[in-house]
Formats: structure tokens, sequence, C-alpha cells
């Protein structure tokens, strides 16, 4: 829903965006935005204390998930040897000779 703020004597319409908060100017002869005034931007952070608690703590989880990574790939060797003696243990108990198909029981 638009409201319409001015109308002036050129029937251009100067009309707020509810969503955005932008100034939107529309010619009322064609329907055609003729000038977009952005809205004002909000500030991210109060003050500069804000701004620099809230960098600190994106370097500690940065930090954070970096450290989980290197531990992953440190412990990736082992997890793949205990998967591969795994598979290789099946693949010993598994019957020798070729994998039936249903269609070969046909």
């Amino acid at each position: 829903m638009l409201h319409v703020m001015v109308q002036t004597k050129h029937n251009v319409f100067e009309v707020a965006c509810p969503d955005c908060g932008a100034m939107l100017k529309i010619d009322g002869a064609t329907g055609l935005v003729v000038s977009h005034t952005p809205a004002p931007r909000k500030r991210t952070f109060e003050d500069l204390e804000t701004a620099a608690k809230a960098m600190r703590e994106q370097d500690e989880r940065t930090e954070s998930i970096f450290r989980q990574s290197v531990d992953a790939e440190k412990n990736k060797a082992d997890l793949l040897e205990k998967k591969f003696a795994e598979a290789l243990r099946k693949a010993k108990d598994a019957p020798e000779g070729k994998p039936l198909r249903e269609f070969d029981l046909d």
C-alpha cells in the first residue's frame, strides 16, 4: 500500500514505500517512476565500542571454526584407515564368485 504525500500541478506524485521507506516520484499520466530517493541507511552499531566488540567476537568464532577443522584433518587419516579395515574385513567375509543378480535367477 503506497501513501500519497504530495501532488504537484505537473501531475507528479511523491510516494513513500511502506516496506523500505524510499521516496518515489511517479508521473501520474504515465505511471512511470520519475526519480527514486533511497531510504537512509540504518546504523548497524550504535558506537565504535560495540562495533569493535562484534569484530572481536567474529574473530574468535572464526578461530574456533579453524581449530575444529584442523582437528578434523588430524583425525581424518585414522578414520579413513578404520573404514578401510572394516571394508577389507567385509570383503574377506563375503562369498567368493560372481554376485547373483535377480534376472540371473529367472
